[in-house]
């Protein structure tokens, strides 16, 4: 679909065109000097990288500064770029839920929602572990990593695959207490695992005018039809695909962060990027989740 110097200047427009309608409503700097590198230029350059497959800021300014240091010639130091990144996390989320609108993601009555494991560090290193002292906890995962250190990340998704949310909370937190947060203003039917069973989440969900539907364990007397099994089988597989997205195309489930700021913005410029992969590829009439291919060889 691209090559790499048009995937980078469609990235910049989409970026520029959306951020600087949010500088009318929420101005940036107020005071100080103007940073070398624009903050459309900064996201850009966070959101190609991360496609690359260059997840970490350092490794992101390495490979610009390698590769495409005539496209930005103002490429500050790493400390200062990596701080300018970080300053903007609140842009990037806003520049999410403007792609959210663009691609009418909240006009569906259909959405998924699950979770998935962030580890802090290998068990093993977690009693030694001072990072998100306080923050993280242990928790277990139904996958091969069993009791983990760090986080969980509880992921909302429409029919189309788009991320409509991302909570993060501390590994034992309850997955049922994130999902009134992430369904705030939903309506119609929200799908999802045996683990969102809870009655009276049921009912408050009913009250919005959302319909929680789940498995049913072996022992409950309300039984599903074959039609609703197949039915939430089909969308647990869309949910595990965006997962395998966010996890391999992006390394979202690894925390490469010492504090929850820096940590808030990658993951923000990791939900950003996925956005845009969908944006741009719905808008050249592929299939929304088709990452493959937007790049040509």
């Amino acid at each position: 679909m691209f090559d790499v110097e048009e995937f980078i200047i469609a990235v910049y427009l989409a970026v520029e065109e959306r951020l600087s309608l949010l500088f009318e409503t929420y101005p940036g700097r107020t005071r100080g000097f103007e940073p070398t590198l624009s903050d459309a230029e900064v996201i850009t350059i966070e959101i190609v990288g991360e496609f690359l497959g260059h997840h970490t800021d350092v490794g992101i300014w390495r490979y610009v500064r390698r590769h495409w240091s005539t496209w930005f010639p103002q490429l500050p130091h790493r400390s200062t770029f990596v701080r300018q990144a970080a300053n903007l996390w609140a842009y990037k989320q806003q520049l999410h839920q403007q792609l959210l609108q663009d691609l009418n993601a909240h006009d569906g009555d259909l959405f998924r929602i699950d979770g998935f494991p962030m580890p802090v560090c290998g068990f093993k290193r977690a009693p030694q572990c001072q990072g998100f002292k306080g923050e993280a906890s242990f928790g277990c995962s139904a996958t091969k990593l069993g009791t983990f250190y760090g986080f969980r990340g509880h992921l909302l998704i429409n029919t189309h695959g788009v991320v409509m949310g991302l909570a993060l909370a501390a590994a034992n937190v309850d997955e049922r207490d994130l999902v009134p947060e992430l369904a705030t203003g939903l309506e119609g039917l929200l799908l999802g695992d045996k683990g969102y069973i809870r009655p009276m989440l049921t009912i408050d969900l009913a009250q919005q005018g959302l319909q929680l539907l789940t498995p049913v364990r072996k022992n409950m007397k309300q039984q599903l039809s074959t039609q609703q099994t197949k039915m939430i089988c089909r969308a647990r597989q869309l949910v595990e695909t965006v997962i395998g997205h966010l996890c391999h195309w992006f390394d979202i489930e690894r925390i490469r962060a010492r504090d929850l700021w820096h940590l808030t913005s990658r993951i923000a410029r990791k939900l950003l990027a996925h956005t845009l992969m969908i944006f741009l590829n719905c808008s050249h009439q592929r299939p929304p989740l088709q990452f493959d291919g937007i790049i040509r060889d």
